[in-house]
Formats: structure tokens, C-alpha cells, sequence
């Protein structure tokens, strides 16, 4: 019984994830075929019908998931320790050092090895 009632509920998603994609592609239609209109309106437009569809697909156990998950990446964003101004400036600071001493190795063998090859060529 459980899984037969899980079925309707996932056709019912499958028709409302379908309904939301067409509407969605329905409003990127009407925006671009209403190209004689003002800009603002059709942007509206696209606004209010994305909203919609976003409405339909929340509505979905896909859509739930996503925002559950959504809730979760935001609670672990809000527990990371952010580094402060002045550690980010030393990082910085470090990795340009770094990357300008590698640029001068990198060139110097080049030298090296083009000297190689002019004395070993002729």
C-alpha cells in the first residue's frame, strides 16, 4: 500500500516538475516574442512567471529536498570560521611571493635550457 501511495506522489511530482519546466519555457518564450514591449515589463513578466514555477516546483518532494538541503549548506556556512582582514592580506601577500619567485625560477630554466640547446644544435 506504502509504495503504491508513493507512486502517486512521485506522478504527481513528474507532472508538476513537467508543468513548472513548461511554464518556465513558456516565460523565456513570451519574453522574447514580446521584444516590441518595454524591457521592464518583460522582465517582470519573466520574474513573475519564474516565481511561479519555482512555487510549483517547491511543491515537489525533489523540490523539498532541495530546500532542506538549501537550509543545511546555509546552517554549515553559518558555522565556518571566516579568516580575518588581516590574515586573508598575509595569504595574499604569501602567494604572489610564491607565484612571482616560481615565474623566475620557471624563466631562468628556460634560459638554461635554451642555452643548452643553441650550444648542443650549433
Amino acid at each position: 500500500m506504502a509504495a503504491k501511495a508513493e507512486g502517486q506522489g512521485s506522478a504527481l511530482d513528474t507532472i508538476k516538475l513537467t508543468a513548472a519546466t513548461v511554464l518556465l519555457i513558456a516565460g523565456v518564450g513570451a519574453f522574447y516574442y514580446f521584444a516590441d514591449a518595454s524591457q521592464l515589463y518583460r522582465v517582470l513578466g519573466l520574474i513573475g512567471v519564474a516565481a511561479m514555477a519555482i512555487a510549483i516546483m517547491a511543491t515537489t518532494e525533489k523540490g523539498r529536498a532541495l530546500w532542506a538541503f538549501l537550509q543545511d549548506a546555509r546552517t554549515e556556512v553559518r558555522k565556518m570560521v571566516w579568516p580575518s582582514r588581516a590574515e586573508t592580506v598575509q595569504t595574499t601577500l604569501v602567494v604572489f611571493l610564491v607565484v612571482i619567485l616560481v615565474a623566475v625560477f620557471l624563466w631562468l630554466l628556460d634560459m638554461l635550457l635554451a642555452w643548452l640547446v643553441r650550444f648542443v644544435i650549433g
